[in-house]
């Protein structure tokens, strides 16, 4: 007779099976064709819109500003019509709201990773990603990525691309904050993949802490080699800033850094 599992592994089980239940749809199917529809027909005339505001707009006063706020209510309609919900405790976004001098890095797991973050960060907290220089010298691309102050990474090699990120991190407002993947591009594995040492080298040279935010379930929505989201539900934790210890070597910090990212995974 075989011996019966140990009751801790009944629990880890269940655990388990829970973790991996499909997700929970939002809206009806009825209403969901109707929304996807509608972004069909009129998404695109729209988002369109969105893009090429930087060309007529750049030069209006406040524009970065207007700019910031009209491209998250963009990503949240998106979200709203792929009947996408993004859960975040009130109380981190209401931290995240007041936070500045900080560095924000996130996992990486689903195309919808940057939509989710743009939903969820309140207005209050500014925040910009990193593109690679040969984006920013097309003439088109240039306007609008340098309008919606996006960083631009020089690439030739890596050393050269964290000075010059560094150097734009220490000319940012203290309310402005650069987003981040550690991981370096999205990963494959079950939680988090390795970290690369990025993120902790530009919080020392920068003198700035790093804001750790997990983002769970994008990756059920929308895996790799699939075109259309699903319907259902992606939660957002935001960690206690992460200070960097100048006594001991980077690696250490990174994989510190990792180690408080991967427990929200172990907890969830």
């Amino acid at each position: 007779m075989a011996p019966r599992p140990h009751r801790g592994v009944i629990m880890r089980q269940d655990t388990m099976a829970q973790n991996e239940q499909a997700p929970v749809v939002i809206d009806p199917l009825a209403l969901r064709l109707l929304k996807r529809t509608a972004l069909v027909v009129f998404g695109p005339f729209y988002f369109l819109g969105i893009a090429f505001a930087p060309l007529l707009c750049v030069r209006r006063k406040g524009f970065r500003g207007w700019y910031w706020r009209s491209v998250k209510r963009a990503c949240s309609r998106l979200l709203w019509l792929l009947s996408i919900r993004v859960d975040m405790p009130d109380a981190q976004k209401a931290e995240l709201a007041a936070d500045t001098n900080s560095i924000i890095v996130i996992n990486h797991r689903s195309h919808l990773d940057g939509f989710t973050l743009m939903d969820a960060i309140p207005d209050a907290k500014w925040f910009t990603f990193a593109a690679k220089k040969e984006l920013f010298d097309a003439r088109l691309l240039h306007t609008g990525f340098t309008g919606a102050g996006l960083v631009e990474i020089d690439r030739k090699s890596g050393k050269v691309a964290m000075e010059t990120l560094s150097a734009a991190v220490r000319d940012m407002p203290a309310r402005r904050s650069v987003v981040l993947f550690p991981e370096g591009t999205r990963t494959k594995t079950e939680a988090l993949g390795p970290f690369k040492a990025g993120a902790v080298v530009v919080a020392r040279e920068s003198g700035r802490t790093i804001r750790p935010i997990v983002i769970l379930d994008s990756e059920r929505l929308l895996p790799r080699g699939r075109f259309w989201p699903k319907s259902g539900t992606i939660r957002i934790v935001a960690l206690p800033p992460f200070h960097y210890d100048p006594s001991v070597p980077v690696e250490d910090d990174v994989a510190r850094l990792r180690a408080e990212m991967m427990s929200v995974f172990e907890t969830r």
